[in-house]
């Protein structure tokens, strides 16, 4: 357990706080190093899920397309969330001692809210792709080129690293008094936001003119996207054609529906006064959803089963000769 006044003891200089204490599951004594195993092994798992797509994706010929390049970078995002948090809090609560120094909460600020944001608009994009692949699909390889994916992914990452700058900027004036302790696992924007003695009015006004604002722009794309891919698939007779069809966008449309309702309970949830809900909307949103997306493409998708095949394949070839 975590001493009570350990945060009224912490180390400040110039007037800043030197580090926070993550509450994570510390109080939870009796469940801490079950549940820190869990958070380990699931850790590894998404881990070993995310980095064969990428290896499948980069290594076989037959993925080398659109779709699966998008796929790849969102396995890049499913990798780096969960190592923002799981990773350290699985050690960290298995000995029961969670002081994370000011340097490294802001750090994992920064990333978090870069591959979060990085996210949304991954999946915007992918959606469109869909879009065309199905609505357009004679105009798929004049519209959806392998230059304009590169453009379009760099794009939205430079893009949200510069928002994401923008708010850990805007979180070093902040000042924090007698409250250090952060009931998550991990350091989060709002988190801080609502720690903080001073004004936050820069911040909230960040959030509400640019972030929002934007995060509607990518939910529309992808929901407009989705739209237009219903209308198609309804318009087509044949049963089997419906099935091809909505088979080539089931896997990114559960991926899609996974993130937002986790997102959408994670910060738009009522304040509870048990901590512990707060807390395991977290890990439904920081820890499963990256689990999730590579079994989901993995079952539903017949090529990247394929793909897994060759490559078994492959290894059997190289280790008989």
């Amino acid at each position: 357990m975590i001493p009570k006044d350990h945060a009224a003891k912490v180390w400040e200089k110039n007037g800043q706080t030197s580090e926070f204490i993550l509450l994570g599951v510390s109080d939870l004594t009796h469940y801490r190093i079950p549940l820190s195993l869990l958070f380990l092994i699931i850790y590894l798992t998404t881990l070993a899920g995310n980095l064969l797509i990428l290896f499948l994706v980069n290594s076989d010929s037959h993925l080398q397309t659109p779709m699966y390049f998008f796929l790849g970078n969102l396995s890049v995002l499913d990798t780096s969330i969960p190592s923002i948090s799981v990773s350290h809090l699985s050690f960290a609560n298995f000995s029961g001692k969670i002081p994370v120094l000011y340097s490294t909460c802001l750090a994992q600020v920064f990333f978090f809210s870069w591959f979060a944001y990085t996210e949304f608009f991954l999946l915007a994009v992918m959606s469109y792709d869909r879009y065309v692949a199905i609505c357009l699909p004679l105009h798929y390889t004049t519209k959806i080129s392998i230059q304009l994916c590169i453009q379009l992914v760099s794009s939205v990452w430079i893009f949200s690293s510069a928002y994401s700058l923008m708010h850990t900027l805007c979180t070093l004036r902040l000042v924090f008094c007698d409250s250090t302790t952060i009931p998550g696992f991990f350091c989060e924007l709002y988190q801080l936001i609502e720690l903080s003695c001073s004004d936050t009015y820069l911040n909230y006004l960040l959030i509400f003119v640019v972030g929002i604002p934007f995060a509607l722009i990518a939910f529309s794309i992808t929901f407009l996207s989705y739209v237009y891919i219903f209308k198609t698939i309804l318009r087509i007779k044949m049963k089997d054609g419906r099935q091809k069809a909505f088979s080539t966008c089931s896997s990114h449309l559960t991926v899609v529906f996974l993130f937002y309702v986790t997102t959408f309970f994670n910060y738009i949830q009522p304040k509870a006064e048990d901590l512990l809900v707060g807390r395991l909307v977290s890990i439904l949103y920081t820890f499963f959803t990256p689990l999730l997306n590579p079994v989901i493409y993995s079952l539903r998708n017949s090529e990247l089963k394929g793909a897994l095949c060759r490559a078994l394949v492959k290894g059997k070839r190289i280790v008989s000769s």
